[in-house]
């Protein structure tokens, strides 16, 4: 009976991911918080996850502006080589970052603006824009809003 327990403790340790080395992981919406600004991930349509390539450990944010600047912030060395997640503003589904085609006219819980699409489900017309305008853009707004506080409240 003993072997027996030790046994099934074992496969529920080890079996109950089946998550390969990279993959996004599951969010529990509403009850997993973004690593940057500590918010409840809860908007399907835009959430952002960093796995880091050495510890497979997944990092959640709530908007895609968050990851990028958290990535920054923190100076995570293994930024170049992270896995990067977004959602399919429009399926839902995960895709990676790096590939995805955005928008930048939404309105997400950061106020980054950003939405993620794959070529097919990405809205017809729309002026598409890539990953490093993405972040280029995200540099730029933080940097507004910061001069925009620093002008209300006074300087840092």
């Amino acid at each position: 009976m003993k072997y027996f327990s030790l046994l099934f403790l074992i496969f529920l340790l080890f079996g109950c991911s089946d998550r390969k080395k990279g993959d996004f992981e599951t969010i529990h919406w509403d009850r997993d918080m973004c690593e940057r600004c500590k918010m409840a991930v809860s908007d399907r349509k835009f959430a952002f996850e960093i796995v880091n390539p050495k510890s497979n450990k997944v990092y959640k944010f709530d908007d895609i502006g968050c990851g990028v600047l958290w990535l920054k912030e923190e100076k995570i060395p293994w930024t170049n080589s992270a896995k990067l997640w977004v959602t399919d503003a429009k399926s839902g589904k995960w895709i990676d970052a790096k590939k995805a085609l955005y928008t930048d006219e939404s309105i997400t819980p950061m106020a980054f603006g950003f939405a993620a699409y794959t070529k097919e489900s990405a809205p017809k017309g729309a002026k598409l824009k890539d990953f490093e305008y993405v972040k280029k853009m995200t540099f730029k707004i933080e940097k507004l809003n910061t001069q925009k506080v620093d002008n209300f409240g006074g300087k840092r």
